[in-house]
């Protein structure tokens, strides 16, 4: 049977998120109150990897606009059109003034099969067919109130949405153990070359607060940062080597223009984000990417660019930008082969266990994406 449509604002109300007040700003460090932006918005849900958090004197200025875990989410500016559901530990989280929510939803619908929907090949279509503006596209929210969605009964809404999320469960379930293994060699590193607490530290001599064996060397004496090459949009073809911006992927293209492992971070626009590449890839000219890794290898040399917190040697005055040449001449700590050797050996073992898990990811979303489509227009009865 064929289902009836209504419109969005017929059950429910959309809602904008609100940009920080003048003066205040997002924090790296966590506080109780999360600011989600559109950058947070992954392809399968919330991307918790740079999430930002506000104090509570700028919470009390925007405590209004926060979005719960029975409300929708969707990107209205930038990359329009992700859609989602925040789980629960970030229900009551701040929404960026790009994004919109969908909210007090009537007890007909299924909040997550109306998620599904716009998440779909006719949802996206219905997003993008009311995307207004030229030179910085942007959904009304009066539009996304307009979107017809199809209505089925509530069982039905309910079963399709089940099915769904059993994906999207075992998605997330994946998606935290790879932020605990993330974090695992996070603090390998700290322990053994911030905190100095290695393997035979107890018994290593400390001079002028270097561990014996250990040098003081200028970056560029332990690697060789390149800048990344061009890739107009209108020259990329499909393919599966991922593209990287200077805050993360930014496409794929049949071809690759770098072996992995690598290690790319921010040259221009962004600065500061540090990504670890474990496969070939093609970093774009917005980056800078280890063209030779000297003294160590890509894990260390990964976790090196992150703690030196490269947004520091920002040289642009508009712009941001970094220049390899003044990073190359900034003087770290350089350890013994052998200890390199022994990090690089365990985070091979994490890194391998995060690609396996990753790829697992990509082949649920997939079959997921797949039968989708299949579910809504009644193609795969429930």
């Amino acid at each position: 049977m064929k289902s009836l449509l209504r419109k969005i604002g017929s059950f429910a109300k959309v809602k904008g998120g609100k940009r920080l007040p003048k003066g205040m700003t997002v924090l790296d460090d966590p506080t109780e109150h999360p600011y989600l932006r559109v950058v947070d918005f992954g392809s399968d849900g919330i991307d918790r990897s740079n999430i930002k958090y506000i104090d509570k004197e700028t919470f009390d200025h925007v405590k209004r606009y926060t979005i719960s875990d029975s409300d929708i989410y969707i990107s209205i500016a930038g990359t329009i059109g992700r859609v989602g559901i925040v789980p629960d530990d970030l229900s009551g989280s701040n929404l960026t003034e790009n994004a919109a929510k969908i909210t007090n939803i009537s007890t007909d619908i299924d909040h997550r099969y109306l998620m599904y929907y716009l998440r779909g090949p006719l949802g996206q279509s219905a997003i993008q067919n009311r995307t207004g503006g030229t030179s910085q596209p942007k959904l009304a929210l009066y539009r996304i109130a307009n979107i017809d969605f199809p209505f089925k009964p509530l069982m039905e809404q309910q079963a399709i949405a089940s099915i769904l999320t059993s994906y999207d469960d075992m998605i997330e379930n994946n998606r935290r153990r790879i932020q605990i293994l993330e974090q695992a060699a996070r603090l390998l590193y700290k322990e053994w070359f911030v905190h100095l607490r290695f393997p035979g530290h107890e018994h290593t001599k400390i001079i002028d607060g270097v561990p014996a064996g250990w040098e003081k060397k200028p970056l560029g004496a332990l690697l060789t940062l390149q800048r990344g090459f061009d890739l107009p949009v209108s020259r990329r073809k499909e393919g599966c080597f991922p593209i990287y911006a200077s805050t993360g992927i930014n496409g794929y293209h049949a071809e690759a223009k770098v072996k992995g492992p690598g290690v790319v971070t921010g040259r221009s626009g962004s600065l500061g984000t540090v990504m670890f590449v474990s496969g070939d890839f093609w970093p774009l000219n917005t980056t800078l990417w280890i063209k030779e890794f000297k003294l160590v290898g890509p894990h260390y040399a990964n976790h090196l660019l992150a703690n030196m917190k490269l947004e520091q040697y920002n040289g642009g005055a508009a712009v941001p930008t970094l220049n390899r040449n003044d990073v190359h001449r900034v003087e770290v700590l350089s350890p013994p082969s052998l200890l390199l050797r022994m990090f690089e050996d365990q985070s091979h073992d994490i890194a391998k266990q995060i690609d396996a898990l990753t790829s697992m990811n990509l082949k649920l979303s997939e079959a997921r994406d797949l039968l989708l489509p299949k579910l809504m227009t009644g193609e795969v009865v429930v």
